[in-house]
């Protein structure tokens, strides 16, 4: 149970991240949130995730 909720979690961030770089360069600041602030945390929550994700497989490989 725990390793599908970390695995639900790995792809939730990486999706999340990858999302967020894209807005960031995208789109244009309108004032509410500049866009090195999504490309930043686009950035950590894509690694984050990907982390998550290797432990993952490297934990069920067998």
């Amino acid at each position: 149970m725990k390793l599908n909720i970390q695995l639900i979690t790995a792809a939730i961030l990486s999706t999340g991240g990858i999302i967020l770089l894209f807005c960031g360069v995208f789109i244009s600041p309108q004032g509410e949130i500049h866009e090195s602030l999504l490309v930043g945390f686009g950035e950590v929550a894509t690694f984050s995730g990907a982390l998550m994700g290797v432990d993952y497989v490297y934990r069920n490989k067998k």
